[in-house]
């Protein structure tokens, strides 16, 4: 069973997709409570800000900041980007409104799902 991440008019769902043809033995069960309880270890705590969060949709490195804290955005304007894979991948404003706060820094690892940033 793998896990993936698919974005959907802007929501990011979690799937996990069953290669067909494989078989749904004893062992394949003994791995998902493990799986399932190193889950919630992987969601960092929450950064403290006002407004609404901007979440990075996949575990990366911040590559670069491209908005401030006091610039306004739109939905959809890139706050920061994020290195994963050798790719560069934007993370977005999910509203029109200002950067209220920035929570990270460049180079520094982020979990999918964390809060890297707020939009009052």
């Amino acid at each position: 069973m793998e896990t993936y991440i698919v974005r959907v008019n802007g929501e990011e769902f979690e799937v996990e997709i069953e290669k067909k043809g494989s078989q749904s033995s004893a062992p394949a069960a003994a791995e998902e409570p493990a799986a399932k309880a190193a889950a919630p270890a992987k969601k960092p705590a929450a950064a403290k800000g006002k407004g609404e969060p901007v979440v990075c949709g996949t575990a990366g490195k911040v590559f670069k900041i491209v908005s401030s804290e006091g610039t306004s955005v739109k939905s959809g304007d890139t706050i920061l980007i994020l290195e994963a894979m050798k790719m560069e991948i934007p993370v977005v404003a999910p509203k029109d409104g200002t950067v209220g706060k920035i929570v990270v820094s460049v180079g520094d690892s982020t979990a999918s799902g964390q809060t890297v940033a707020y939009i009052e």
